[in-house]
């Protein structure tokens, strides 16, 4: 059963898509959840606490999504560069589908959207981390053989998919024609293996 806090922010997130941001008001978005006015602002505080909120959580479940793509990839027998083109395909995907998503990537939030949290930079560094954290838990190893989860193949790893992230952002920022992701992926798959490979 979820929270009033969940369900006000699942409200939240219906209203924004509908509407812009500026428009949306609290007394629609607790009716919209079941719930009162009051409860609403005991929960938030503010519209800005709902908005900050709501953000906060579509991030952190987009992280977690990323992170989730890697690993999965990698248990199902792909080798870094596979795994990594795995969460950047999650990356294109999310970020065409979530306009908030897309605005924190790209520091573009318009009218439509609560202000986003922090800038585009640190969840660039946040979203590599959880990436790599998703390698680490699915136990897989650098292009061509065996090596240790710390130190300079670490290092390596990090850089490389760094490379493979901001080369999937450019995506983002500037989309391709045509309704697909697969061919940018390849492009980070090509990158990530090219540099872990040397």
């Amino acid at each position: 059963m979820p929270t009033a806090r969940e369900t006000l922010l699942d409200a939240a997130h219906v209203a924004v898509r509908a509407q812009p941001w500026a428009v949306v008001r609290m007394v629609d978005v607790a009716a919209a959840a079941g719930v009162s006015r009051q409860t609403l602002y005991n929960e938030f505080g503010s519209k800005e606490g709902l908005g900050a909120a709501l953000v906060e959580r579509l991030l952190e479940d987009f992280l977690d999504g990323a992170g989730r793509a890697a690993a999965e990839a990698c248990r199902g027998g792909g080798d870094p560069a596979v795994c990594c083109a795995a969460a950047a395909r999650w990356v294109l995907r999310t970020a065409r589908a979530e306009p908030i998503v897309r605005g924190a990537l790209t520091g573009s939030f318009g009218a439509r959207m609560p202000l986003p949290l922090g800038e585009p930079g640190k969840l660039a560094a946040a979203l590599r981390s959880r990436v790599v954290s998703g390698l680490d838990r699915a136990g897989r190893v650098p292009v061509g053989g065996p090596a240790p989860r710390e130190g300079p193949w670490r290092q390596e790893l990090e850089r490389a998919y760094e490379v493979g992230l901001r080369v999937a952002l450019s995506y983002v920022v500037a989309p391709e024609q045509g309704p697909g992701d697969e061919e940018p992926c390849g492009r980070v798959d090509e990158v990530v293996r090219a540099l872990l490979s040397r």
